[in-house]
């Protein structure tokens, strides 16, 4: 359920009053786009262009997840995670159906289609917008000099069991490829996940949270994403709430 207008500008106010005078990310998203892709697959340079795109729309919370499974083709991704593989597969396991590819986009931690398919995803988000829950949660991030700050309001609903991340992002990367299925391509990928923050769970009560920009990393991360979802790192559900800000 979504505050009322009057709750979202009292919790803007207590933002600003606390000091977030860089800027405050309030904007609530209609999606949560995950690009799982790989370096290493000649199908992927047309979605992440597409992701590309889509990060373009600041109605969408477009996301890189570069996976480490197709390393063994000759040519190791440079900005592959493991817990990116872990995360697809958890997916998998939630929806029943063992489904792990590339280039896989999933929409609002909910629904799954080919990522270079403009038409599917944009299917998938109005499918997943009518789910309950989705995107509910007016989750917001503020950046205050070297302080990220990231505020929950509380629901007058009953919530899911949920974890609140942060992530740490780098909004543009070129990679040079130099073995495999994509040999002699510069691909540029977007909003490239570098690192998971686990700030804690959430059960629909009032919670805040502040790291610091050295909890990060320091590898080109230039802003960031919170994301309320529901279920468990190991079981990703449905997303409740998202936000981005810049760093820079």
């Amino acid at each position: 359920m979504r505050l009322p207008g009057f709750a979202r500008a009292a919790l803007l106010g207590a933002l600003s009053a606390a000091g977030a005078s860089v800027g405050i990310a309030s904007a609530e998203p209609r999606a949560v786009v995950e690009l799982f892709t790989s370096q290493g697959c000649s199908s992927c340079p047309p979605a992440d262009q597409l992701l590309g795109e889509l990060a373009n729309d600041q109605s969408i919370l477009a996301l890189s997840l570069p996976i480490d499974y197709w390393d063994y083709l000759g040519w190791k991704d440079t900005l592959a995670r493991a817990p990116h593989t872990a995360r697809q597969r958890g997916y998998a396991a939630m929806r029943g159906d063992r489904q792990v590819y590339t280039p896989q986009t999933v929409v609002n931690g909910s629904v799954h289609v080919l990522g270079s398919d403009r038409s599917a995803i944009e299917g998938a988000i109005k499918k997943t917008q009518k789910l309950p829950g989705t995107l509910s949660v007016p989750v917001k991030v503020s950046v205050d000099g070297d302080r990220v700050s990231v505020a929950v309001p509380a629901s007058d609903q009953p919530v899911a069991s949920s974890e609140v991340w942060l992530c740490a992002l780098s909004r543009s990367v070129p990679v040079a490829i130099g073995r495999g299925e994509n040999r002699g391509r510069t691909v540029t990928y977007h909003n490239v996940v570098r690192k998971w923050v686990r700030l804690g769970p959430w059960a629909g009560t009032t919670q805040t949270w502040t790291v610091t920009k050295g909890e990060l990393g320091s590898e080109g991360v230039d802003a960031v994403a919170v994301l309320i979802q529901a279920g468990t790192v190991e079981s990703p559900g449905t997303m409740l709430g998202a936000a981005t800000a810049a760093l820079r």
